[in-house]
């Protein structure tokens, strides 16, 4: 599904995010990605969606370079992304329900095809009740429920979630990747960064580390040592 030949990222003030990498992930996989700060981590991520170019190498999405794509072929591309961030993002003046419908309105999908998604979507992540809640009413993880709710209402093929658990207490974060594993197990792929090693050590997914944008280490099942 996703495959990186030799891709190297050297940003203009000569920082080297990522150095020779090539690896694949498959269609269906759980995938952590895991490294300290600066380890490429982000930059990682930010090449599968299309919003850095790699400087070396190609980046490959279903087949196709995502360098090579037009605009029209990047939206495309990001509407097959359900992404999951840290800070939830969430739209403060818009209910559970809207934030999520606003995913399905940009793409233009009909009133009565977005009514039923949405609906269909938050009975999933366990918020149908709360739909006409604003974000403030939520807690932390009631708000990161929202935001993947927002991520699977297109069902895409892949979800990117970047560090989802790191402003939640531990209860809640088992709560979310739980949700991820569901959702994974269904058939959407998930690349998850984190710095968690906690979860990572009890998921038993594939793992990978970067250490100064290089891949130190690929493992399935593997562990993260929270001394890397």
């Amino acid at each position: 599904m996703i495959q990186f030949y030799n891709v190297s990222k050297i940003y203009d003030n000569r920082v080297k995010a990522l150095v020779d990498v090539t690896l694949r992930i498959r269609k269906g996989e759980f995938v952590f990605l895991v490294g300290p700060s600066g380890a490429g981590k982000s930059t990682f991520l930010k090449l599968i969606y299309r919003e850095e170019i790699p400087t070396r190498g190609q980046v490959m999405f279903e087949g196709r370079n995502v360098a090579r794509f037009k605009s029209r072929e990047v939206a495309r591309l990001r509407r097959k992304i359900g992404m999951v961030f840290q800070d939830f993002k969430l739209l403060p003046k818009k209910t559970v329900a809207e934030n999520v419908a606003f995913a399905l309105e940009v793409i233009g999908k009909s009133p009565g095809e977005i009514k039923r998604l949405v609906a269909a979507a938050l009975k999933r992540v366990g918020l149908i009740e709360k739909a006409s809640f604003y974000p403030c009413q939520l807690s932390g993880g009631e708000q990161q429920r929202a935001a993947i709710a927002r991520a699977i209402v297109n069902n895409p093929l892949l979800i990117i979630a970047d560090e989802p658990t790191g402003n939640l207490d531990p209860y809640t974060s088992d709560e979310i990747m739980n949700l991820l594993r569901d959702i994974n197990r269904s058939g959407t792929t998930v690349i998850m960064s984190t710095h968690a090693w906690d979860i990572v050590n009890k998921m038993k997914k594939r793992v990978i580390v970067l250490r100064a944008g290089r891949v130190v280490s690929d493992e399935e099942g593997g562990i993260y040592d929270c001394i890397i």
